[in-house]
């Protein structure tokens, strides 16, 4: 069994490490990049998608100009322990609508209804709900009352309404992420521990696939606007 928990402020430092802990083993699913393990840029990704979802954590604060929400799924009978989190993003120009940029289980727990809880809470509290999913994820958000909207780079574009609002949605700017120290050192670790060529080869490799992916994206989205 599984409990809610809604936070307003920064979440404890043990469930900052385990919902930092849950986004590292599920990144190729979080990170519109969807990078894959056996890319030797796996790791790179994992860190800085790591310090993203940590810097939208920080700025529950509320003196990062961010507006953030975020929900904790945790063990009812060991309620220090997180099964999954959902971090959405309210609008700055609507109370009643949102964006929801991460949503997690983990795979120990899955298939117990926790996404589902996860999503329904966030729909219980704002009229308007946008995300972006990947093709093979739209079936399962649309069982949930999303629709798809359009395609966008690798991922669907959907919403609560089928449409594309005109909510203002306040984001990271992770590029300074990536231009870090530690992403460079984690950079320069692989390039020593695989060599230049196979590190082109990786980044050629993640950008086939994203090429892929919006591939697949363009055609769900067409198949949808075909059938309706």
């Amino acid at each position: 069994m599984y409990i809610l928990s809604r936070l307003s402020s920064v979440p404890p430092e043990s469930f900052q490490n385990q919902i930092r802990e849950l986004v590292i083993h599920e990144v190729g699913e979080l990170s519109s990049v969807a990078i894959t393990p056996d890319n030797p840029l796996y790791p790179l990704y994992q860190y800085g998608v790591g310090m993203e979802v940590h810097q939208y954590l920080q700025a529950l604060d509320g003196t990062r100009g961010l507006r953030v929400a975020l929900t904790l799924a945790l063990d009812a009978d060991a309620p220090d322990q997180l099964l999954g989190f959902a971090l959405a993003l309210p609008a700055d120009n609507d109370d009643q609508a949102c964006a929801l940029a991460y949503l997690a289980v983990a795979p120990t727990h899955r298939r117990q209804g926790i996404a589902r809880a996860l999503l329904a809470d966030l729909q219980a509290q704002y009229r308007y709900i946008e995300l972006n999913a990947f093709a093979h994820q739209v079936p399962w958000f649309e069982v949930m009352g999303m629709q798809a909207v359009s395609a966008n780079g690798p991922q669907v574009l959907m919403s609560s309404t089928g449409q594309g609002g005109d909510a203002l949605i306040g984001r990271l700017d992770i590029a300074p992420i990536y231009q870090t120290t530690e992403v460079m050192q984690i950079h320069t670790y692989l390039l020593n521990q695989h060599g230049e060529d196979a590190m082109i080869e990786a980044e050629q490799r993640r950008d086939e696939r994203l090429d892929e992916l919006a591939l697949q994206a363009q055609a769900c989205v067409q198949q949808r606007l075909t059938v309706h």
